[in-house]
């Protein structure tokens, strides 16, 4: 039986079939855990921390992954697919969509307003991601 993630891989899709690399997966764990922790410290900007926040969620759920043995062609796909790598409800993912398109409005069009729930809720995500990943 096909999995829900191996129906993503092929050309034009957003996965694609990859060897887990342990060291890598660490290397995006440790990264994560870091910036996570970074991310409570309530003495930086709120900008700071939704960044920290942001990248700390991402590295974490690229970590599940690529440990399931795919690589993404994009960012957004490693949220959409916590669902199979992680068994994380929507409750989590939607949190990082929202995020997710509040990072792209920054990135691409230099306007990041961020409030200190958005924050909160990107940090208690990122926290279910990282007890997912039994971290």
């Amino acid at each position: 039986m096909t999995s829900p993630l191996q129906n993503l891989v092929g050309p034009g899709k957003p996965l694609s079939a990859e060897p887990p690399d342990p060291r890598e997966i660490e290397g995006l764990q440790r990264s994560g855990l870091a910036r996570l922790r970074d991310a409570r410290n309530a003495t930086l900007s709120l900008e700071s921390r939704f960044d920290l926040a942001y990248n700390a969620a991402h590295a974490l759920s690229l970590a599940a992954l690529r440990a399931h043995g795919f690589r993404p062609s994009n960012r957004y796909i490693v949220f959409q697919s916590l669902k199979h790598t992680l068994g994380v409800g929507p409750e989590v993912w939607r949190v990082l969509d929202k995020c997710h398109q509040q990072r792209n409005i920054a990135e691409y069009e230099g306007e990041l307003d961020v409030s200190g729930r958005l924050v909160e809720d990107l940090i208690a995500a990122c926290e279910a991601v990282r007890v997912a990943c039994g971290l």
